[in-house]
């Protein structure tokens, strides 16, 4: 029913729930000692800022979370020059490495990266980064490049980088040798809001496409199987790592609603967030939040009617459906979806905790024994409005009677499978 995590990067839980018969009273004693009325003293001078923490990340290492990658002559590079994200379709070769996160012990929102590698013509090497806060959850995938530093969204105390290399078929890859990272404390992350009053998750109509490609495989690995469940969207801030549900979003067309983990990049473009408001987004800036590039393409001739490598856009697509989803929700034929991107905002009446573990099971009620609706196919930050006491669960060594709500997937889940160390969830009101 339920497998420990095989990740092969910073993949055991950090911290798993404690048994629920353990006891939750701590004492504290506060030892007052006799003072002396002073002068008031100086005023403090104004703290320095720590030094940027700096790491050289490790490329030898590649596994089961890369991406048509190799590692030779002290060089990461291109595998095979023919392999393409499945619906991207381009034809030229592709290849991503989620490197190892790294704890940088102190809350940052910036990093910079300085890179040695070699680019030919016709090739090229991104770098990505995010950051994982002090509740587990991780932010979107920033673009970091020499002398641009990432601008993170909140405060962080891991971050993690993911390098994506690209080379025209039968041309030279490009090859990188050593990338070195910077993290500090900019002091431009706004403050997270309190749960009472955050917003709900980002919603918007979008046109859906059925990517189908059955065999084909996808910007994070997965190679597509027949009635698969899956997403794609127009950008790599949103991808989730092979098995995971990290970024997922809500689709709901005509028959019913699924949420589906976000596992390649496209249709059309590769930099198009379009879920996320016009300030941010790393392109096409003068378009509004929600609207796609490739629609606004379509329908009004923006961009003079092309996606960003000069194609002319044939539909309005902001989202791929793999074929199990796109049947799932009710489309015969592409049409309009309802999309919720369920790691933006705070999610309203929610709050958000990760998970850990792989083939996750979300039950109709709080028992092993009820309906399984959905499954977490590997870490994945959820969304919980309430918790209850239900069937005790032993598993690993751990034993909690408490269950969370999911209303994303219609279900609850397990508290051993929530990835902090209350075995009752602190902040989440009982159900």
């Amino acid at each position: 029913m339920l497998t420990p995590s095989s990740r092969r990067r910073g993949s055991a839980p950090r911290r798993r729930p404690r048994t629920a018969r353990a006891l939750t009273g701590t004492v504290c004693l506060l030892a007052l000692s006799g003072t002396t009325l002073a002068a008031a003293p100086a005023p403090a001078a104004d703290p320095v800022p720590p030094a940027p923490v700096s790491w050289r990340a490790d490329l030898s290492r590649t596994g089961t979370d890369d991406v048509n990658v190799r590692y030779d002559a002290g060089a990461l590079r291109v595998r095979d020059g023919s392999l393409s994200s499945a619906s991207l379709g381009r034809d030229r070769g592709y290849a991503s490495a989620v490197l190892d996160p790294h704890h940088v012990g102190l809350p940052v929102d910036r990093v910079t990266v300085d890179l040695d590698a070699t680019v030919p013509d016709a090739a090229g090497v991104e770098v990505d980064v995010r950051g994982r806060a002090a509740d587990g959850a991780w932010t979107e995938w920033r673009r970091a490049a020499p002398g641009a530093p990432a601008e993170l969204p909140r405060e962080v105390v891991d971050v993690q980088a993911r390098l994506t290399l690209w080379n025209a078929r039968g041309g030279p890859t490009a090859a990188v040798r050593a990338l070195t990272l910077a993290a500090d404390d900019a002091g431009t992350a706004p403050a997270e809001p309190a749960p009472a009053t955050r917003a709900a998750a980002f919603s918007a109509r979008v046109y859906a496409t059925r990517e189908g490609l059955v065999g084909h495989t996808t910007a994070n690995g997965h190679v597509i199987g027949a009635n698969d469940h899956f997403v794609a969207l127009p950008s790599r801030r949103a991808l989730s790592p092979n098995g995971s549900g990290q970024y997922s979003v809500q689709v709901c067309g005509p028959a019913r609603c699924e949420t589906a983990p976000v596992w390649d990049v496209g249709p059309w473009n590769t930099h198009d967030d379009h879920w996320n408001p016009s300030a941010q987004r790393e392109q096409w800036k003068d378009l509004p939040q929600g609207l796609p590039q490739a629609q606004a393409a379509y329908e009004d001739g923006y961009n003079g009617g092309r996606d960003e490598f000069g194609r002319q856009v044939a539909n309005p697509a902001g989202i791929d459906l793999a074929d199990g989803t796109f049947y799932n929700v009710g489309l015969n034929d592409n049409g309009w979806v309802t999309v919720t991107y369920l790691w933006t905002e705070g999610g309203g009446d929610t709050t958000s905790f990760p998970t850990w573990g792989t083939d996750v099971s979300v039950r109709q009620r709080a028992t092993t024994d009820s309906t399984r609706v959905a499954s977490l196919p590997g870490p994945t930050t959820v969304r919980v409005r309430c918790q209850v006491h239900g069937q005790l669960v032993d598993y690993d060594g751990y034993s909690n009677d408490a269950w969370s709500y999911l209303p994303d997937y219609g279900g609850y889940v397990s508290n051993i499978f929530i990835d902090v160390a209350d075995s009752w969830l602190p902040g989440v009101p009982t159900c």
